[in-house]
């Protein structure tokens, strides 16, 4: 047994014999500033269009598995989230108030139940619906993130506790990258900044057990997103 132990003992020295590589502690390279941070170097560059920005978003959505959608109108939208049900036999979708989702509801079909969360509500009703239903804050284009916030998504469990996730957003709620994601929370908050303040990449996903991936570890299987506009 200690012949094992001194064996793997060994391979960890071996191991941190050979500095890792700190990249985002890189020097700048040219022409970027001191300010700028390193990492960038590893995104994708974000066009200045919205349009360009947009595909950048339904790129990297699909690398995340996030389902993408582009509607015409929240009638649209509400069309899309009825095929869902349909196809994945959903009973009962939860959702918050708010301009985009209260848009959208009453376009649904009337054999979806519906759970309105608001202060004092059941959270293992919540967790019994097949999905959830928010706003967002912000869309970031560079990494394919829902930007969502207590305020702006019915809460903290809202867009975790169901197994598929929708966010309904509009076209302006787009921006470049995370740094601009943070000067729109502070110009929109500033000092009251929400309590709860999270980026969604994807459905919820671990690679811990033998680095396969596994979604819905943690949180929603499933994430769909529904730009209008």
């Amino acid at each position: 047994m200690n012949g094992d132990r001194d064996k793997i003992l060994a391979r960890i020295r071996e191991g941190l014999s050979v500095p890792a590589p700190l990249h985002h502690e890189m020097p700048a390279r040219a022409g970027q500033s001191a300010q700028e941070p390193a990492f960038r170097a590893w995104l994708p560059a974000v066009g200045a269009s919205q349009e360009e920005q947009m595909a950048l978003f339904a790129k990297q959505s699909d690398l995340l598995r996030t389902e993408f959608v582009t509607c015409a109108d929240v009638r649209a939208a509400a069309a899309h989230v009825a095929g869902l049900a349909a196809a994945h036999g959903w009973k009962k979708l939860a959702f918050h108030p708010g301009a985009l989702t209260g848009a959208l509801v009453p376009h649904l079909p009337t054999d979806l139940e519906q759970m309105r969360v608001e202060e004092g509500y059941d959270k293992l009703a919540l967790e019994a619906c097949d999905a959830g239903l928010t706003e967002c804050e912000f869309l970031v284009a560079q990494t394919g993130s829902v930007c969502v916030t207590a305020r702006s998504s019915g809460g903290r469990t809202l867009s975790v506790l169901p197994p598929h996730h929708l966010v309904i957003a509009s076209r302006d709620q787009l921006v470049a990258d995370l740094s601009s994601a943070y000067q729109g929370l502070n110009a929109k908050y500033g000092a009251a900044l929400p309590s709860f303040i999270s980026f969604i990449s994807g459905p919820s996903r671990t690679g811990d057990i033998e680095r396969i991936l596994v979604l819905g570890a943690h949180g929603p299987k499933k994430l769909t997103v529904l730009v209008v506009g």
